[in-house]
């Protein structure tokens, strides 16, 4: 009996960390691919915003399906998209193409990153009624990351502005309705 006890327990604990470790998942992959980037592997880089987008949209469906929502989850889940969506995607877009344009380059790469941050910020202290406020952050990373591949065929010109719409997309207030 106490051996079903304990082993009962243990399910409980490790089903109500799955969402969270799909979470830090989402954050090591951004984290790797900030690290690759500043290595100059951008493609891999990529690739690694790209995966920490489906650990992103996997951990939240995991915590409603095992009823495991929770602020700590909420929070988590925000710290990891400002890495794996905010500072990945800039880095990956400085690295290859921003970088170019000196000092407004870099400032519009933290612009984003900064925008970003607001951006989580807002939705985790407001009542979000079924809807987005603004673009979220996960869809402008990915955005931002694809974009990257066009780097050979748009004028370098194109990313800055590129990345000025995403950032005030994501501080906008239009309404976006959750899917």
């Amino acid at each position: 009996m106490f051996l079903l006890d304990v082993l009962d327990l243990t399910i409980k604990k490790l089903k109500s960390q799955t969402a969270n470790v799909i979470t830090i998942t989402n954050l090591s992959l951004g984290g790797f691919a900030i690290v690759l980037g500043l290595h100059g592997n951008l493609r891999l880089s990529l690739l690694l915003i790209f995966i920490a987008a489906l650990a992103d949209r996997f951990d939240g469906m995991v915590a409603r399906k095992f009823n495991i929502e929770s602020e700590l989850g909420k929070q988590l889940d925000s710290m990891s998209d400002i890495i794996s969506f905010g500072v990945a995607p800039a880095l990956l877009l400085y690295q290859g193409i921003l970088s170019e344009f000196g000092g407004p380059g870099s400032f519009f790469t933290v612009f984003y990153i900064a925008c970003g941050a607001f951006r989580l910020a807002r939705f985790n202290v407001t009542e979000s009624n079924g809807y987005f406020t603004g673009l979220p952050i996960t869809a402008a990373g990915c955005l931002a990351t694809l974009s990257f591949l066009a780097i050979p065929y748009l004028p370098s010109q194109t990313f800055l502005f590129i990345m000025i719409i995403l950032s005030f997309l994501m501080v906008s207030s239009f309404k976006l309705k959750k899917v």
